[in-house]
């Protein structure tokens, strides 16, 4: 087995030398694509990113396969939410809401891509004063709309239907 001296690992053309050591230019990258999340994302656990890229394309990857739909809508929305607003999930299956966003408790609805319609049905005797409808289109894109529960129709009843449609898309 030979041994190569970093010298002949690393050289200007896949690394600098800096203040003793080498850094080479993947390592520089992956700290400005690191940044550049961090300012867009603000709130997000960065490390949850490539975790929510890789399900929204394995979902869409053995859609476009097979024709049918993985059951990850949910976990997808759940992970925009955590991305994009900064939700920290409550654990699995909590009764009363799915999240909170600061004090508010956040209930999540993922309008899936196979869905005829653009409604979410919400349960209003959860516990929550926020709802983040998530949108996955045919596409495979993602987007959200955060609601406040009080600039939410007034209904009867425990069930309210929502239409994406109905609320304007947040300022960009």
């Amino acid at each position: 087995m030979a041994i190569r001296a970093a010298s002949d690992m690393w050289n200007d053309d896949n690394a600098i030398y800096d203040d003793g050591e080498w850094i080479t230019w993947t390592e520089i990258n992956s700290h400005l694509e690191r940044q550049e999340l961090r300012a867009e994302y603000p709130n997000a656990d960065i490390e949850l990113i490539p975790i929510f890229e890789q399900l929204l394309e394995t979902a869409e990857d053995y859609y476009r396969h097979t024709g049918r739909h993985l059951q990850v809508y949910g976990d997808i929305g759940e992970l925009y939410a955590a991305i994009v607003h900064g939700m920290k999930p409550h654990r699995n299956y909590a009764q009363g809401s799915d999240g909170r966003i600061g004090n508010h408790l956040v209930e999540v609805k993922t309008i899936t891509p196979f869905k005829n319609s653009s409604t979410v049905c919400l349960n209003m005797k959860r516990n929550f004063s926020q709802v983040l409808i998530v949108r996955i289109d045919a596409d495979f894109e993602v987007r959200g709309k955060l609601i406040d529960r009080k600039a939410l129709p007034r209904g009867r009843g425990e069930r309210l239907q929502l239409s994406w449609d109905d609320f304007e898309d947040p300022a960009v």
